[in-house]
């Protein structure tokens, strides 16, 4: 399985499998599908809080690791810390509950999930809103809970930290006020949303990156008609039937020629299969070209669209909302 090399020494498979799913499926579905993914040789697992699914990952890595079917060394997880954790006394509780959750002693990859923080409220509600639906944001500045997640290296909980939805300013701002340098930055990334910028000022500070959302996140329960669909992006697909394969494994070559990894989701077994068999062939020069430079521009994952226009970019003067820079 290729990988790359972060800053601390550690292996991130480019191949992974996220674990997000926006309908959870029956009892015994995810995990089934988390084996099937361990069986046919993944070990990057992307998981988080926020996905309300960490407990499922755990009971297929416990009996995977306890059948010989894999170690845990040879495993690399990741989770993330929520919008409503952000505050230093909230990261070291956040992080335990995961672990306790994921059944380990200790993840590969802690991530601040977003900049913007939350509001933490008694009813532990991962999306505080008031009467009126908007967001309830949390003056904390992330720089502060990175100096938190920074102890959580020191105590061994986290072998690596980094961040995900972060520009290149706020990334900049992380990196000149560090202690332990972020290792991974996580974005969304697909051919419609090519992130070439941010990707090349990550990479040449010696950051790993990894994309969400590789495939154009179909299911999104937030997903409008009309909205493109990448799967059937006529280019991608005239290079699939040129290379007599999937677009969905096109999408996924494209950032692996990158040395970007990438975590698609599925709980479908032959695409489990499908989306791990992209080590096998490589996109030639004009391939990559035409992909980077497909028209259609758009961002699937974009918290205002979620939120109705009343989520994390509610406010102009809200700093740590990302998507207000170019890159």
């Amino acid at each position: 399985m290729p990988y790359v090399q972060l800053s601390n020494g550690a292996h991130l498979p480019l191949l992974g499998f996220g674990t997000w799913i926006a309908q959870a499926p029956q009892p015994g579905v995810f995990t089934s599908a988390i084996d099937v993914a361990i069986d046919n040789g993944c070990r990057h697992f992307d998981c988080a809080a926020l996905y309300q699914n960490e407990k499922e990952v755990g009971d297929a890595l416990k009996i995977a690791f306890a059948q010989g079917r894999v170690k845990r060394q040879q495993v690399f997880i990741t989770s993330k810390l929520w919008n409503t954790m952000h505050h230093p006394s909230h990261v070291p509780s956040a992080i335990k509950k995961s672990l306790q959750d994921l059944q380990l002693d200790y993840v590969d990859l802690y991530l601040i999930h977003w900049p913007v923080a939350f509001a933490n409220t008694p009813d532990g509600s991962p999306f505080p809103t008031t009467p009126d639906g908007e967001t309830i944001l949390a003056d904390v500045d992330y720089l502060d809970t990175w100096k938190a997640m920074e102890k959580l290296v020191d105590q061994g909980l986290a072998k690596a930290i980094g961040l995900s939805n972060f520009n290149s300013k706020q990334i900049q701002r992380v990196l000149d006020n560090c202690t332990i340098k972020p290792a991974v930055l996580q974005i969304e990334s697909h051919p419609y949303l090519n992130q070439h910028q941010l990707i090349s000022y990550a990479q040449s500070k010696g950051i790993a990156v990894t994309a969400f959302s590789p495939l154009g996140s179909k299911e999104r329960p937030w997903a409008a008609s009309g909205q493109p669909e990448l799967l059937k992006d006529p280019v991608v697909n005239k290079i699939a039937q040129k290379c007599n394969k999937s677009a969905a494994q096109i999408l996924l070559r494209f950032q692996i020629q990158r040395n970007v990894a990438v975590v698609p989701k599925s709980i479908n077994e032959s695409r489990i299969k499908e989306n791990l068999q992209v080590a096998n062939f490589q996109l030639a020069e004009e391939d990559m070209n035409q992909l980077m430079n497909i028209p259609t521009k758009f961002r699937y994952c974009d918290p205002d669209m979620i939120g109705n226009g009343k989520g994390m970019g509610q406010d102009a003067e809200n700093s740590y909302y990302p998507f207000y820079e170019p890159f």
